[in-house]
Order: structure tokens, then sequence, then C-alpha cells
């Protein structure tokens, strides 16, 4: 699985609906629902397409604080492989029949780019609203915890008091990376314990 975080002002079905609209045509089709919390978009190629294989996807988007969580599962090649093998040995035993396998050729390589397609959609819509996959604000900037002066990430002082500021400097998440608040009880980037 794939996962991202984009930081801004996001709507995790706003996103989701940005996805149905893009991927609910032609021989695809897109549904979206919430789930504890979550909104899952699931896409899947119709019952019987009118050419290529099938396929399915599922993406997970999760509102968390400073912006959404999101996860792009595995893509299911149910069709997709079988499709091409049956071009590969028609064109084999007679390369006129590529002419007629030009469509399923075409909607099988579509197919195979929805998970680079669905990463598109996403980024234009956190683009739109301005998100970034920067550090939110509240990560970027340390308060101090007597006179409550903003300082820099890193600053070992105060730069207004002097008083030391070890406590609120951000750690990170001793399996990614990701940092992580204080508070947080599990990281918001690969959901491990902290």
């Amino acid at each position: 699985m794939d996962r991202r975080i984009f930081h801004g002002q996001l709507d995790a079905h706003e996103m989701g609906q940005a996805l149905v609209a893009q991927f609910n045509r032609g021989n695809l089709r897109a549904q979206q629902f919430s789930k504890r919390g979550k909104e899952i978009v699931q896409i899947a190629t119709r019952d019987r397409p009118i050419s290529g294989g099938i396929t399915a996807l599922t993406i997970y988007l999760d509102q968390v604080e400073d912006g959404i969580a999101v996860q792009v599962g595995e893509q299911a090649w149910l069709g997709i492989a079988a499709s091409i093998g049956t071009t590969i040995l028609s064109v084999w035993q007679n390369p006129f029949n590529l002419i007629h396998r030009l469509d399923d050729i075409a909607q099988d390589v579509e197919n195979i780019q929805i998970s680079d397609q669905i990463w598109q959609v996403i980024e234009n819509y956190a683009q739109m609203k301005g998100a970034t996959f920067e550090l939110s604000e509240r990560f970027r900037r340390m308060v101090c915890e007597y006179c409550e002066t903003a300082n820099p990430i890193g600053e070992p002082r105060c730069i207004a008091c002097g008083a030391p500021l070890g406590d609120v400097q951000p750690s990170t998440c001793k399996n990614c990376g990701f940092v992580i608040n204080k508070d947080d009880i599990n990281c918001p980037n690969c959901n491990q314990p902290i």
C-alpha cells in the first residue's frame, strides 16, 4: 500500500467525490462510502467490459490533524494478464489479429495506469485547495512554554527569554521517520504505536 499525507484545509469527502467524478465513466466504475470515520473509494472495471481485462483498487481517505492521510491499496489485476496473453497469442498466430485487438491493448494499458492517475487526481485536488507535502505550520514553529514566543524548529533556547526548548521539540516515528507530536499515540503516517 502506498500512503501519503497532505497538509492543509482538505476534506476527505470532497477528495473522494473528485475521485469518483474522474473514474466513474467509460469502462470504469467508482463508488464512495464512509466507514468508521474514513472515506473509502473503490474503482473497478465494469461488469463485462467492452474491451480489456478486469482490475480493481481501493483508496482510503482518513481525516487527520492538519490534513488527510491517503492510502492506495494494491491493484488487483484480475483479468489484465489474461487479456494481454490472449493478445500476444492471437498476434503470434496471425499478425493481422493485432488490428482487432487494438481496443483491448489500449484498455489494458489504461487499466495498468490507474494507480498513477489516482495520485494525479489527488495531487490536483490538494494543490487546488492549497495543500502541500510540507510540514504543517504547527510543526514549523515551537512555542516556548514560558513566554509563548514562536521559535524555529531545532532552536535549543527560546529566542525571546532564553528558556530551554527541549520539551517542545518535535520527535520522529522510530518506524518511518515521520515528524510526530508529543501527544500522538500512533504515528499518523504508518499507524505504528509510538
